[in-house]
């Protein structure tokens, strides 16, 4: 019986932060499954073909690694570095000119033949236009601020508001792009219980 690897519970402190409290911790350096796009991800077809790019593949990668070297772990939730190029004017009502990084972290034992396998076997049963846009890349955040958000991205506001004032008032400055982690499942769960973390890299 091979045993399931959580990496959530593995790395309990980065990915269970409160909902009430900012907390401050440091990130290593992951392997990450990524692809670039922009535009609003509500309304943006090329955001919604990196998505399902993006989780075909690192599924894949996971039954490969599973089938051929007796490795088992639960998929890592999907995560997004959002901006803007102008960011003095950045806006959430406006998403028309976001950009983004979606990733999705993998275990350690992933390397980029792993990626190139999963890939090649998914462009077979599948036709994913963004295929071909997918990187394999080691990301290290360092110090980052984060917190809990729970309900709709349209009120994460007040939690982003929050996230900010504590950085501010440790005196701290912002070192990375917004970042959030999506514990939910974007495309099924109820808006009101969405779980998403919001992260921002200090320094």
């Amino acid at each position: 019986m091979i045993s399931k690897i959580d990496f959530k519970k593995e790395f309990k402190e980065i990915y269970s932060p409160s909902k009430k409290e900012v907390s401050f911790v440091n990130v290593p350096k992951f392997k990450y499954l990524t692809i670039d796009g922009e535009g609003d991800p509500n309304t943006s077809q090329e955001y919604s073909d990196s998505i399902e790019a993006l989780m075909s593949v690192s599924f894949k990668t996971k039954f490969i690694m599973k089938k051929e070297f007796n490795k088992d772990y639960v998929v890592m939730p999907l995560q997004g570095l959002w901006w803007q190029e102008d960011m003095e004017n950045f806006s959430v009502d406006d998403k028309s000119s976001w950009k983004c990084t979606s990733l999705i972290m993998q275990p350690d034992f992933v390397n980029e033949n792993h990626i190139k396998q999963a890939t090649e076997e998914t462009i077979l049963k599948k036709d994913l236009p963004s295929i071909d846009k997918l990187e394999f890349r080691e990301i290290e955040e360092g110090l980052v601020a984060q917190i809990l958000h729970i309900g709709p991205f349209s009120e994460e506001g007040p939690t982003v508001q929050k996230l900010h004032d504590e950085i501010f008032d440790n005196d701290y400055k912002f070192n990375g792009l917004h970042h959030e982690i999506y514990l939910s499942d974007i495309r099924r769960a109820n808006p009101d219980k969405l779980r998403t973390i919001i992260r921002q890299p200090i320094k």
